[in-house]
């Protein structure tokens, strides 16, 4: 198992709101997949909605009710964002090995 400070953090929340965390050795099983896979979808997504955002900002016929909806649509890809830096995030400082700090050249030796 993994230790403690590596569990994923997954890209979807529980039934309650709480986040979801995977504790697993295996890179490449079933639900790192899975999880790999949402997470790109949810950036692709996230793209996609940025481009209709712009196109939706510079049409002078948006209405209030359009700008309200996009709001929310952009407000739900920014936690998918923030959700998916924060796992990648944690992955690789889980996966960078420690290493103790080195003494600088300027004084190791004379």
């Amino acid at each position: 198992m993994t230790a403690p400070n590596e569990l994923r953090l997954l890209p979807w929340s529980s039934s309650d709101g709480k986040p979801c965390y995977l504790s697993t050795n295996d890179k490449a099983g079933y639900m790192s997949r899975l999880a790999d896979n949402i997470e790109s979808i949810q950036l692709g997504t996230a793209t996609e909605l940025l481009e209709h955002a712009s196109d939706t900002l510079n049409d002078p016929d948006t209405g209030p009710e359009d700008l309200r909806v996009l709001m929310k649509e952009l407000t739900g890809a920014l936690r998918d964002v923030l959700r998916v830096a924060t796992s990648r995030g944690h992955l690789l400082t889980a996966s960078q090995p420690h290493h103790p700090e080195t003494v600088s050249a300027t004084s190791a030796h004379p």
